[in-house]
């Protein structure tokens, strides 16, 4: 992506098709991740179903926001005349850290009532 845009093969006028192409192969990765997930807490670590289930779910959105979040990120930043190279892998390694902690204290809460 962020080659894409520094050899402007990426426009900001490609938003929608990116956003689609990276949010597409987010739900992949997180499906193979996901279901690798709850088999590994089943298996291995044999963790309850509901705790492996959220782990999965956890793995899965957690995918999906970061391929996401890497798509926009470059595109926000070459919109405010910043150089994506160096404003975008501590900005999206930071975003997708902390914000997916808090997405799976979320899907805890919600899932398991805790």
């Amino acid at each position: 992506m962020i080659r894409g845009v520094a050899l402007r093969n990426i426009q900001l006028r490609d938003f929608r098709h990116i956003l689609l192409r990276e949010f597409s192969s987010g739900i992949l990765l997180g499906l193979i991740l996901g279901i690798i997930g709850v088999v590994y807490a089943i298996v291995w670590a044999q963790v309850s179903l509901s705790f492996a289930f959220v782990v999965g779910l956890t793995v899965f959105v957690i995918c999906v926001w970061a391929n996401s979040v890497g798509a926009l990120i470059p595109l926000l930043a070459k919109r405010l005349n910043i150089d994506p190279a160096v404003v975008s892998v501590p900005l999206i390694t930071t975003i997708v850290d902390a914000s997916g902690l808090l997405i799976y204290m979320l899907i805890v809460k919600a899932l398991l009532g805790i």
